[in-house]
Order: structure tokens, then sequence, then C-alpha cells
């Protein structure tokens, strides 16, 4: 059966700007496709000589639309960059739910309800990137990185739907010239593979309208020193453009450094990477890093965060308190933060969701031309009143990893 609503998909898709890179438009079902449209059997895995398909594990049916009782992921293979990705969900069989993903775990669409009869279209902007700077230069990969994470550095955007029976009709991927809110940082922020680890960082895109991109360059283990020398912000500068932002959330692995200068090296790394954004015609934002679980009362992190609040206010950055407003939502929870940590360091996905609010009402708070993008059912966040543990749901993603991070 054609949709209806295919030439409104169409339509938007044509909009949104960049057009080096052609539009994708995939019909999902068993029925032939409109013209334009590449239909997706459940049967079609990916494969490089396709360029899109089903990853290991999909089982999906149906045939106006495909669904399944599981979470189910599908890659389409596209060069580096950003992309507005729209999606038409459907449901005749009855109420669903559906929660999107994209890469590795980056929250996009939250629990969207679909009735039957009743198709709903939603566009979000999905980053992809590869290690490649340049013919001579690439990022240096971790071996977790190489082994685990290969779907955050490959050329395929990968998407899961996830959620109570999602059912997918149509999905358009068009590039897309929209301003990138770039991040760098360690294990509590960069985009964790398996469950139930979790970081704000892959939890901060669905917070954003579809005007702004959300690139997540932090990897496990990370120290601004190790970063810099992993050629990480070599590659963030490379393509960083004026209206981007740069989000650093440095310092539980930073305060590891056992040589005397080391405070004052991560404090003069930190100017240096403000300055270089500012040249680039980007906008630099400092985040402390949250406490451990072990500091609701008693400072772990030294004088990390100090001395980000100090360099914030000597090159007049914006900044964002994480540190403290991570110790005012622990105190929040009372008997109840272990339910936030999935060891003294790493969160879950209440713990991260809760910390990209904090980032949100941050940035807010900073007046950055950056929270006219904020959703509108943000509205506003206080840490003192947390989202509650008992009611808070988070569709599960396939991936599981019972091995700690690195970094504590």
């Amino acid at each position: 059966m054609k949709s209806p609503f295919l030439p409104l998909l169409l339509g938007a898709a044509l909009t949104t700007g960049a057009q080096e890179t052609p539009t994708l438009r995939f019909q999902f079902g068993s029925h032939p496709p409109a013209p334009g449209w590449t239909q997706v059997a459940p049967t079609n895995f990916y494969a490089k000589e396709t360029g899109y398909g089903f990853e290991p594990g999909a089982a999906t049916s149906g045939t106006d639309f495909l669904t399944s009782d599981k979470p189910f992921l599908f890659s389409a293979r596209v060069p580096e960059g950003n992309y507005a990705v729209t999606v038409q969900l459907d449901d005749q069989p009855g109420d669903a739910t559906t929660t999107v993903k994209s890469e590795q775990r980056r929250l996009m669409l939250e629990k969207i309800r679909t009735q039957p009869g009743r198709p709903v279209t939603r566009t979000f902007i999905a980053h992809l990137h590869t290690p490649r700077i340049s013919a001579q230069e690439h990022v240096k990969l971790k071996q977790r990185e190489l082994e685990t994470e290969t779907v955050n550095w490959d050329e395929k955007l990968t998407l899961e739907f996830n959620g109570r029976h999602p059912a997918l009709h149509a999905l358009v991927i068009t590039p897309t010239n929209v301003p990138t809110v770039y991040i760098a940082g360690d294990s509590t922020v960069c985009d964790q593979p398996g469950e139930p680890w979790n970081s704000w960082g892959q939890m901060l895109p669905r917070f954003f309208q579809p005007d702004v991109a959300v690139a997540n360059y932090a990897e496990s283990g990370e120290s601004l020193k190790s970063s810099l020398g992993a050629h990480r912000f070599d590659k963030i500068f490379s393509t960083l453009k004026a209206g981007d932002y740069l989000l650093l959330q440095f310092g539980h692995n930073d305060q590891k450094d056992k040589a005397t200068n080391a405070l004052a090296t991560y404090q003069a790394n930190l100017k240096k990477i403000v300055a270089r954004t500012r040249s680039l015609g980007g906008t630099p934002v400092l985040v402390t890093s949250m406490e451990r679980k072990a500091g609701v009362e008693k400072d772990t992190l030294a004088g990390y965060p100090d001395t980000v609040r100090a360099v914030a206010r000597e090159e007049k950055a914006a900044l964002i308190d994480l540190h403290a407003m991570s110790r005012i939502f622990y105190r929040a929870l009372g008997d109840d933060i272990g339910k936030a940590f999935q060891d003294g360091t790493h969160h879950n996905n209440y713990g991260s969701y809760e910390l990209a609010k904090c980032v949100v009402a941050g940035i807010k708070q900073a007046k950055l031309p950056l929270a006219r993008s904020i959703v509108d059912d943000f509205g506003d966040f206080d840490p003192a009143k947390p989202d509650a543990v008992a009611t808070f749901e988070m569709p599960a993603s396939p991936n599981a990893s019972q091995e700690k991070p690195l970094g504590n």
C-alpha cells in the first residue's frame, strides 16, 4: 500500500541544506516501493554491495511496515557528516511506543507513541564520523574502540529501533548543514557501547530540536593530555566551523597524572583548546566533572573542577558547573543514590539521563544561543528535584557488557 505520507517525507528531505551526498529513501515492508524509494524487506540484511540493511539479530515482519517484538538495528552507508533523519512510524495492530537511538546508543527519540491508522513522522539530526583526519593523519583509536566500538567509527549510519513493538514504515536520510555541538571527554561522557553503562553525552541529543547535531568524540580512559596526543582534538578541529560548539569535560583521569606540573599542564591545555575553538569561529563551553558516588560531601577530584572554573573566568568562557549540580542531584536521591550509578564512577541510563538534563539546564543558565535549540518538552530542570527513579524507563539496547569502562 502506497503511503500518502511519502511525498511529505520527500519534501521535508529536500529542504535541509547540503546535497553533495544523495538523499536515501527507504520504504519498509513487502509492498512494491513508491518511485524513487528503496524497498526494505525483513530479509534485507546489511551488505557492502547494497550499502544498506538490517544488522545481525534483527527479526522483523510486516506488510505495510516492519515491526518486531525486540529491538532491531538498520544501517546505511554514508560519508561522515551530519544527517537529517526522518522516520515514519506506523502501527495498525495496536498501540506502540518507539525509542530511536543512533550509532552507539545515542538517544535521539524517546517513547514516541503511535496508534492504529495514525502514522507519526519525526526528524532528528544524527552525526557520523570516521578516524580519518587527512591522508596522513588518523585518530589513534584504543583497542577497545577497534574491537567493540567500531559502530562509532565506521562508514555506516546505524539506527536502533526499540520499545514496544516499534513499527517502521519509511526512513529518509539527508545530509544537512546544521551547527554541530562537539563533545570531548572521558568515560563519564562518551558513548558507552553496552548496557547497563551509560554516559550523559549519549543522552544529550534527545534534548535538541532537529536544527543542531551532537557529535560525541569522548572516550573511556581519556585525559585532556591523552586526547590531544591521540589526535582527537585534531579530528574535531578539522571539521569545526563558525557557529559550532565544543563541550569539554575532563578531570577524572587527569587527576591520576603524578607529574608535579600535571595541574598546570591541564590548565594550559584547556586555554589552548579554548583559543583554538574561538579561532575557528566556535564557542568553547567548559564543563566541570561530575562527582563520584563517594563525592557527595567530600571532593574526590582534587583541584580539577576549581581549575576549570578559573579558566572559564580568566578566558571569559561559558561554564557548566556539572560538579556542583551533580552533588545537588546525588543529595536529592538520598538512599537511592546507588540507583544512578553502575559502579563508584560510572552511571546507568537513569543517572546519565539526569546528568544530561543538568547539562541542558547549564546551557540555558549560561544564556548560550544554543539554548534556542532545546526541545520544547524540556522546560526547566532542578537537580534538587530529579525525575523519580521508580518511574524512569529506558528500553535496553541489544548490546550488553560486564566489562567496566576504562577509568575510575
